[in-house]
């Protein structure tokens, strides 16, 4: 008897947890053991391919933060790619007509800085446009990513723009190295940190989840739901565009093809990492594991020998499983 109820009350234990938030640590290890038998012998465990992964993940991740903000306040942004994109043109344009004019350090910050605020900029015409004229953010957000894209194609008439050696530019924002840790992963860590500080220990995170919660419930509250919506797509415009910063300093070029299809596999990592596309939740670690299950998978499917277009089809159905799982845990939870 006592056996049966120590086994009723574990199964209880069991149900009331909520496995979403844990589903993309399972994921991870479940898909890390699987490719580490399959390619162990194509060199996915050796350093330089993980740290290549990270290398990889970096502008998803940074991006996926922002996104954590965006979903958990109710909303969605398509446009992170495109302003990844235009950043990175911006950025390599504003560094050759500075390099020869300022001091190379002032170039090289006057660059990102200029870029990060040009992102900024596309995130406050879309929160506006969904919180002043209240067009639902889906259909806002698909509209200025074509925007967003074409001017990054016009802007050097699709032509990639090479960022010169004569700054310390790339090492700073792409390949550097301190020691054996790229530069990427200390981006990425510090971006993480700041990003789950932000939503989880600060006014500003409770409020965003409270107005993806319940908007009515927020209001009567005091909180200001248009303020918290706007800020929440300035901070994911700016982060895209700090993304197209790091994708310039990796390539060592601007490229209008920068971030084509990030904005798919962004979501798909926060959505993985547990937040729920309803609103009301939201995790910057999940989303950072997520992402990294994303490159992991994309760099096990180069190395196995798939094809892109057999890469896209995994892409797909990793989405879909992804809402899969959200749409099921918010049952659940109601």
């Amino acid at each position: 008897m006592q056996y049966k109820a120590d086994k009723q009350d574990f199964v209880s234990v069991l149900k009331k947890i909520d496995w979403n938030k844990y589903i993309v640590y399972i994921a991870f290890v479940a898909v890390f053991v699987f490719l580490s038998i399959w390619l162990g012998g194509k060199g996915f465990l050796s350093t330089n391919n993980v740290l290549n992964i990270t290398r990889q993940t970096a502008m998803i991740t940074i991006m996926a933060i922002g996104m954590t903000f965006v979903i958990g306040a109710g909303q969605i942004d398509l446009s992170v790619g495109s302003t990844a994109a235009l950043s990175a043109l911006v950025c390599a344009l504003a560094l050759r007509f500075t390099e020869n004019i300022l001091p190379i350090p002032c170039a090289v910050i006057l660059a990102a800085l200029f870029s990060v605020i040009i992102g900024a900029l596309i995130g406050a015409v879309n929160g506006l446009l969904v919180t002043e004229i209240s067009i639902p953010s889906f259909l806002v957000t698909l509209g200025t990513m074509g925007i967003v894209r074409g001017s990054a194609m016009w802007l050097t008439n699709t032509a990639a723009v090479p960022i010169s050696d004569k700054t310390p530019f790339n090492f700073i924002f792409g390949m550097g190295e301190i020691g054996r840790i790229p530069v990427l992963l200390v981006w990425t860590a510090v971006f993480v940190t700041a990003g789950y500080v932000l939503l989880n220990k600060t006014p500003f995170g409770k409020k965003t989840l409270a107005v993806g919660g319940n908007e009515v419930a927020a209001a009567f509250s005091g909180i200001n739901i248009k303020r918290v919506k706007l800020l929440t797509f300035v901070m994911t415009g700016a982060l895209a565009a700090f993304a197209g910063v790091l994708y310039a300093g990796r390539m060592g070029a601007g490229r209008y093809t920068f971030g084509d299809g990030d904005e798919l596999t962004t979501i798909a990592a926060v959505i993985l990492g547990g937040t729920s596309m309803a609103g009301g939740s939201g995790f910057v670690i999940g989303a950072f594991v997520g992402s990294l299950l994303m490159g992991m998978i994309n760099n096990g499917l180069i190395l196995g020998g798939l094809s892109v277009s057999q890469q896209t089809i995994v892409r797909g159905v990793i989405i879909i499983l992804a809402v899969a799982l959200s749409n099921i845990s918010r049952k659940k939870r109601k």
